[in-house]
C-alpha cells in the first residue's frame, strides 16, 4: 500500500474526502518526525512505539575490499510493534 492508496482508505474508513485525509495522514506523520527529533517516545497502544536509538560507533569490513572500516555512532528512528498489531497479522 502506498500513500495515496493509503489516503484513500483512510477517507473511506472516517468518512472524510481525500484532502482532509491526506492532511490528517500528514499531520500525524509530522508530528511524529517532530516529537522524535526531540527525543520523545510515540506510543500509540496497542498499534507500536516509535522512538530513537543510538548505534555506538563499531568497527565494519568493507565487503569490497576486505578493510576493516571505522562505524561513527549514529541516532536512527526505530519502531517496536505493539500487542494488538502482532497478534493480528498473525
Amino acid at each position: 500500500m502506498n500513500k495515496s492508496e493509503l489516503v484513500a482508505r483512510i477517507a473511506e474508513l472516517s468518512d472524510l474526502t481525500k484532502k482532509d485525509a491526506e492532511k490528517a495522514l500528514n499531520s500525524t506523520v509530522l508530528a511524529i518526525q517532530e516529537a522524535l527529533v526531540k527525543g520523545e517516545k510515540v506510543i500509540l497502544t496497542g498499534f507500536g512505539t516509535f522512538e530513537v536509538k543510538e548505534r555506538k560507533a563499531r568497527a565494519g569490513h568493507d565487503p569490497r575490499s576486505g578493510k576493516i572500516i571505522d562505524i561513527p555512532s549514529l541516532k536512527a528512528p526505530t519502531f517496536k510493534s505493539g500487542k494488538v498489531l502482532k497478534e493480528s497479522v498473525r
